[in-house]
């Protein structure tokens, strides 16, 4: 499965959400970016507060306040370490999440996700991690927390960046660096964990590059999809 792949099963599995609402407001411009179909029912003046209900095609997945989705939509988005341990309507939360097409992020915006992923394999301190930094020039911003991570923890780190001229400044790190012509690692921004064969501690980042600083991907914590991921980039 190619990169270009992992976005199109993504792409294929909408979620939605009804919004019960008093009244209109700006609820719809929380998933502006996320491929989720949102669909308004007006609630009476006595009838209780606005909340959400979290649908999966024609599959009902829980129900949430509306005030409790805004929270979990709050950045940073963090996934617990255990969703068993959750309510079903907070874990439909967290699944409305995972595996959802984002469009139109901004590269601070993808640096707040990647925070969480990497923060992710600092806690478990094993496994595969790949990284696709596109440039060099973008690695080197991040060269020092990269850099520590391989020292610190037990990771067996992989960067992916194409082919430059400056591409010498990388001999000596404690990490395995990839220099590809591979058209996917110039035009995609992607971080796979395997989570050292944890399916809980999986998780995967992939971007598309489609403008200047326009990305359109997707983040998951699915441990099929990861596991595709990590097959697309090893």
């Amino acid at each position: 499965m190619s990169l270009e792949s992992i976005l199109e099963n993504a792409e294929r599995h909408q979620k939605s959400v009804v919004y019960y609402r008093r009244e209109p407001d700006d609820f719809g411009s929380q998933f502006a970016t996320r491929n989720v179909d949102i669909t308004y029912r007006d609630l009476p003046p006595a009838g209780p507060d606005p909340f959400v209900v979290v649908r999966d095609g024609e599959r009902f997945r829980g129900a949430v306040s509306a005030d409790t989705l805004r929270e979990f939509l709050r950045p940073p988005i963090r996934q617990p370490d255990d969703l068993g341990e959750l309510s079903p309507a907070y874990r439909a939360v967290f699944e409305l999440l995972d595996t959802t097409v984002f469009a139109s992020l901004h590269r601070r915006q993808l640096l707040a996700t990647s925070r969480e992923l990497e923060d992710r394999a600092w806690r478990v301190g094993r496994g595969t991690f790949h990284v696709g930094f596109q440039s060099v020039a973008a690695f080197d911003a991040q060269r020092s927390l990269y850099r520590q991570l391989a020292e610190v923890t037990d990771i067996d780190i992989h960067i992916h960046v194409i082919p430059e001229a400056d591409t010498e400044s990388l001999r000596g790190l404690p990490l395995t660096v990839h220099v590809e012509a591979d058209a996917d690692t110039g035009r995609y921004w992607f971080l796979v964990f395997d989570g050292d064969g944890d399916d809980r501690q999986k998780c995967a980042l992939v971007a598309e590059q489609r403008g200047p600083d326009e990305f359109y991907g997707t983040w998951t914590y699915d441990p099929s999809l990861v596991d595709s991921a990590f097959e697309a980039v090893s």
